[in-house]
């Protein structure tokens, strides 16, 4: 039988080597002084933004949305999101060789199965009325994450209302 002292040694020793996944120089940063860090001067951060190059603008039409918001257990896309996908599509006819994927998602309620089969069904949609409204059905890809990625983490009808959507991504 093993000796109690050799047990807790053994048992300290594997705590100690499970109790800390600090780097040795994060140790030594961390315990250097606090007035030792210096906050950037206003002009290094001014410099430090003028040095950024610019960020080019994001694919798609400019000053349209790309989220479609849909109903509690529905893929009907409703009234107010016509004016966008008219202008998505419009974005997509002229402009061949560019690519658009529609990411379906839902609120946390029901099942993966279900809610993965009702975003497919809110991204095929939307490609629909893309395709409707003269964009190449062949450039509009579509995709279902379910509840998987949601945007909001509330167990509301606010956090909900927000999960239910199809996303517009432009691939190249």
């Amino acid at each position: 039988m093993i000796d109690r002292k050799l047990l807790a040694i053994l048992l300290a020793a594997t705590l100690a080597g499970c109790s800390s996944t600090t780097e040795p120089a994060a140790l030594t940063a961390a315990a250097a002084p606090v007035a030792a860090v210096q906050p950037p001067s206003p002009q290094g951060r001014v410099a430090a933004v003028l040095a950024t190059p610019p960020q080019p603008a994001a694919p798609g039409p400019q000053g349209v949305g790309n989220v479609v918001y849909f109903d509690y257990d529905s893929a009907a896309i409703r009234p107010e999101f016509q004016d966008l996908l008219a202008a998505h599509a419009r974005y997509l006819r002229g402009r061949a060789g560019t690519g658009m994927v529609v990411e379906g998602h839902t609120d946390e309620r029901g099942g993966r199965e279900y809610n993965l089969a009702l975003g497919q069904q809110r991204s095929d949609a939307v490609r629909k009325v893309l395709g409707l409204l003269g964009a190449s059905p062949a450039s509009v890809e579509t995709v279902s994450f379910g509840e998987e990625k949601p945007v909001a983490v509330g167990h509301d009808e606010s956090g909900w209302s927000r999960n239910r959507r199809a996303l517009i991504r432009y691939s190249k």
